[in-house]
């Protein structure tokens, strides 16, 4: 079982993907104080970029980390190139940066380049190398695909595997199965929709569905997208007799902004899809194929990335803008983000709000929220530095409350800007009268 990003023992977890095709974002170290502030335990990135794995150590976050495809032919060519690779790129910065799962190639099978014969080789180069060390079991070992990679996925239960890529899949499942990693999956329920919105309603691509699909051949009921597209690919595998590999989902999401055709690319239709997966996913509800079964899904993306290709979508899938302020509000623990025990204070009977520690905070998330707030945040703390006017009272709870209502009012005091992973909550009463009179 591993623990879930509400640090409730679960055994799903909600990661989220950190692309960096943007020469706007946050330097490493104020993204990963971003990552904490919003409890977010497991990221993936895209290759082994020293300033980022750097950056995570003693954060205790999870990362997947990823040879790009580009790397491909060096590392399935000689053993000891990516001998060298992992002493190089990896082992200097572990176990500090939490370093589980290796993806070696990504989406091969979309890839213009014919890479697919050269992953396998590859994963196989990255497992002796691992061995080597004694890490095989700690880290894992696998590569990520495209929903392409089904000739079929509709409905589920006839889900099938393209046979044109049968000459790297079929090495690739046995691999998978003789070293126990996931069959890591991108699924994108968005673009169902888009390109098919006369097949597809829009409620059933957003886990909103009041009707419900019925799979013919096993009778099982859908309610959304998401499971519909797993299940395929459970089934894709059951039909190759592989039933001990697990699915593991390293893209999913919803893009908040698009061009004139990608009406469906709004940050309300982003928000829902987003929440309704994160509760979907903490509550271990498994699939209609796979009840309870543990899945692990990894939210794209971290940031809008301005450099990537293609429609406006393509760029604007992050929860969080370059200057670190979110897109929506998205609590990661699936269990909304409001404490109840002050939302009778929310009332807004005058118009005026503050934004306060909730008392249900630990002292870790607080500190690790103030030094957000006071760093990445911009919010000038000098007045709850010592010997200054609002050091006293001298206790966590009114640094943090002084910090967080600073930069809630910064931003507009919209709901958003008094998050702060969960610890932050709005008062209508003005909390000078009960926490401190810096307000």
């Amino acid at each position: 079982m591993k623990c879930s990003v509400s640090d409730c023992c679960s055994g799903s977890f909600i990661g989220v993907c950190y692309g960096r095709s943007a020469d706007d974002l946050p330097t490493p170290d104020k993204v990963a104080q971003l990552v904490q502030l919003h409890k977010i335990k497991y990221v993936r990135i895209y290759d082994s970029n020293i300033q980022v794995l750097k950056a995570f150590a003693n954060t205790g976050v999870e990362l997947m980390i990823g040879v790009p495809n580009s790397d491909l032919l060096s590392l399935s060519q000689f053993q000891s190139n990516t001998d060298r690779w992992l002493k190089n790129s990896v082992l200097p910065y572990y176990p500090a940066t939490k370093i589980t799962y290796i993806t070696v190639g990504a989406e091969v099978t979309e890839s213009p380049d014919n890479t697919s014969s050269l992953v396998v080789p590859a994963m196989t180069n990255v497992l002796t190398a691992l061995k080597k060390l004694g890490l095989h079991k700690k880290i894992k070992v696998s590569s990520t695909h495209s929903l392409g990679v089904l000739s079929r996925s509709f409905p589920p239960s006839a889900g099938a595997f393209n046979s044109s890529h049968a000459h790297f899949l079929k090495p690739m499942l046995e691999f998978l199965a003789e070293n126990q990693s996931p069959f890591m999956i991108d699924i994108y329920p968005y673009y169902a929709y888009r390109d098919s919105r006369n097949k597809v309603p829009l409620d059933y691509a957003l886990f909103d569905a009041s009707s419900e699909v019925i799979d013919p051949n096993t009778g099982l009921l859908y309610t959304n997208m998401f499971d519909a597209q797993i299940d395929a690919i459970y089934f894709a595998l059951m039909a190759l007799n592989f039933r001990t590999i697990k699915v593991m989902v390293t893209e999913t999401g919803w893009p908040s902004k698009g061009s004139p055709k990608e009406t469906a690319a709004t940050p309300d239709n982003a928000q829902t899809y987003n929440t309704n997966l994160i509760r979907h996913v903490i509550n271990n509800t498994g699939t209609p194929a796979k009840p309870g079964e543990e899945l692990d899904v990894y939210v794209f993306s971290l940031f809008n990335e301005n450099r990537k290709p293609g429609l406006e979508s393509e760029r604007n899938w992050g929860l969080f803008y370059p200057d670190q302020t979110s897109v929506y509000s998205l609590d990661f623990t699936g269990r909304g983000a409001v404490d109840m025990t002050t939302q009778a204070n929310i009332t807004k009977s005058n118009g005026t709000t503050w934004c306060i520690a909730s008392t249900k905070a630990s002292q870790i998330d607080l500190q690790n929220a103030i030094d957000w707030a006071c760093g990445p945040g911009n919010v000038d703390c000098t007045a709850i530095q010592p010997s200054q006017p609002c050091f006293e009272p001298d206790n966590l709870a009114s640094h943090a409350s002084f910090a967080f209502n600073s930069y809630y009012q910064q931003n507009g005091a919209s709901d958003v800007a008094c998050s702060f992973g969960g610890t932050g909550v709005k008062v209508d009463k003005d909390p000078s009268t009960f926490i401190t009179t810096c307000f």
